[in-house]
């Protein structure tokens, strides 16, 4: 489990196929602390598992189904991307449960300069949107995020100067694609809705729990 809250840049130094699957291997120092090999880090948004590592480096695989799900493969050589050790039961947590579980890609379709800092606009997959509301929290390339308005499937996001200078967001450009994680605990209840008609839940037991 993690926050959404990027805790350093690391750099991809190499990149090796094997098989249908791919071994990656990151350049970090702050996510290093600590970590040994079978700890979970969040790789832009994707929970991958530390399979080996160094002093300034670790490396972890990606296999055919994460590929198939995420823009891990889209990853070369020098590219940075966030990444966030797993959440201890004693820390803070300053964003929002991010399991790193990505549910799909959406697109950048435009920036827009703000007073201070940008509204990111991003065209969202239609089968996600039920996930999503205004206000709501959401996971972009592994930064915990709110929705500041929804028209039709696109969102709209505002980044602050802190998240664009700390996060591989303020180098992203129109068109690039980004991994996407919805609010867990909105899949949940949209879940446990299917299960309605047959009298499991409804929606006054929701209201009733507080929902």
């Amino acid at each position: 489990m993690f926050t959404g809250l990027v805790e350093e840049i690391g750099q991809i130094k190499s990149v090796q196929r094997h098989g249908a699957s791919l071994r990656l291997a990151i350049g970090a120092a702050k996510a290093l602390e600590g970590t040994k090999i079978d700890d979970s880090i969040c790789v832009n948004g994707v929970c991958l598992t530390v399979i080996v590592h160094d002093k300034d480096s670790f490396a972890v695989q990606a296999v055919d189904e994460t590929l198939r799900k995420t823009s891990l493969g889209n990853l070369n050589v020098g590219r940075r991307v966030n990444l966030e050790r797993a959440l201890r039961p004693t820390d803070r947590l300053g964003g929002h449960f991010v399991q790193g579980h990505v549910d799909g890609v959406a697109r950048i379709v435009s920036f827009e300069n703000q007073s201070s800092g940008k509204l990111l606009r991003v065209e969202l997959p239609k089968a996600l949107l039920p996930f999503v509301i205004p206000q709501g929290s959401i996971a972009l390339e592994g930064v915990s995020l709110t929705v500041a308005r929804i028209e039709g499937n696109h969102l709209g996001i505002a980044l602050i100067p802190h998240t664009l200078a700390s996060t591989t967001l303020g180098e992203a450009r129109v068109g690039d694609t980004l991994n996407v994680e919805t609010d867990l605990l909105g899949k949940y209840i949209a879940r446990l809705m299917q299960f309605s008609k047959e009298g499991g839940l409804t929606e006054s037991k929701l209201e009733s729990w507080g929902y």
